[in-house]
C-alpha cells in the first residue's frame, strides 16, 4: 500500500498555472491567495483513494499535479482501465443512494508517485468570486470524458493490431516525446495493462506486439515504447481500411504524403 507524505496547503496557481489561464494579471493575484488546497503524494503502487475522495465531498475532487495513474473498473471478471495524469480532476463516485443492478469496483495504481490536491466545498466556497478557474475544472472533466470517448471507440475496432497501434498514438499525444523518426512513450505500460485499455487477453496482446515488432513499427526497451514513424504510416502497414485511416485528424494525415 502506497503511503502519504508532505500534506500541506499550497498556492494552487502557482502549482498549476494553467488552472488560471483565463484571468488577467490584477484577477490572478486576487485570486491567488484565495485558491489554495491541501496537497499530499502517495507512492508508486496500489492507491486507497477512498477517503481522499471522502475529503472532498461538496468540492471538485482530486486535482492530479504531477505523476501518472491508472484507473480500473472491475464487472465480474472484466476489468478495464483508463490512464490519468497532470491536470485531470478525479471525482467521488455517484450517488450511493443510486439503485443499481450491476456492481463495479473501482481501483487505482500509481505508475509513478502521484501528487494530489484536495479541491473540497471549502475550496469551491472561497474560489466562488472567480468562476473562470470552476470553468476550466469543468472543462478538464470534459476532456477526460471525451478521452474515455475515444478509447471505447478504439477497443470496439475489430483488429487487435489496429486497436494497439490507435491506442499507443493516442496516449502519445499527451505522454509521448518527439525523437528521431517517431515518438517515445515514456510509460510502463505492459501487456496486462494494454489489454486492459484495448479490452484484450494479455496472450494476444502479447503475439499483436510481436507482429507489431517484427514488422518495425513499434519496439520496447529500458526506456519505454518507441513509435517508429507515423500513426499514417503504421496503419497502412497493417492494411488498416481507408474507412478508419481517413478519420485521422489532419495532422496524423500529412505522414500519409
Amino acid at each position: 500500500m502506497a503511503h502519504s507524505r508532505r500534506r500541506y496547503s499550497h498556492y494552487l496557481l502557482d502549482l498549476d498555472p494553467d488552472l488560471g489561464g483565463e484571468l488577467d494579471l490584477r484577477m490572478r493575484l486576487a485570486a491567488r491567495p484565495a485558491a489554495t488546497a491541501v496537497t499530499f503524494s502517495l507512492e508508486r503502487g496500489e492507491l486507497d483513494l477512498a477517503r481522499w475522495l471522502r475529503a472532498t465531498a461538496g468540492g471538485p475532487g482530486l486535482l492530479v499535479l504531477a505523476g501518472t495513474l491508472v484507473g480500473y473498473a472491475r464487472v465480474v471478471d472484466r476489468m478495464v482501465a483508463e490512464l490519468l495524469g497532470r491536470g485531470d480532476l478525479v471525482q467521488p463516485e455517484g450517488d450511493e443512494d443510486e439503485p443499481e443492478f450491476v456492481c463495479c469496483d473501482v481501483s487505482w495504481r500509481a505508475l509513478e508517485p502521484v501528487r494530489f490536491a484536495i479541491l473540497d466545498r471549502s475550496f469551491a466556497e472561497r474560489v466562488r468570486p472567480w468562476p473562470q478557474l470552476t470553468q476550466v475544472l469543468l472543462a478538464r472533466a470534459e476532456r477526460r470524458v471525451h478521452h474515455l470517448a475515444v478509447q471505447r471507440a478504439i477497443a470496439a475496432q475489430p483488429r487487435l493490431e489496429v486497436r494497439l497501434l490507435l491506442l499507443m498514438w493516442h496516449v502519445a499525444a499527451r505522454w509521448g516525446k518527439v525523437e528521431r523518426g517517431g515518438i517515445r512513450l515514456a510509460l510502463p505500460l505492459t501487456h496486462v495493462l494494454l489489454g486492459r485499455l484495448v479490452g484484450a487477453e494479455r496472450p494476444s496482446v502479447t503475439h499483436a506486439l510481436r507482429r507489431l515488432s517484427d514488422a518495425s513499427l513499434i519496439s520496447a526497451a529500458d526506456d519505454g515504447w518507441h513509435l517508429h514513424g507515423s500513426v499514417a504510416d503504421h496503419l497502412n502497414a497493417v492494411g488498416a481500411g481507408e474507412e478508419v485511416q481517413r478519420l485521422l485528424p489532419p495532422l496524423a494525415q500529412a505522414g500519409r504524403r
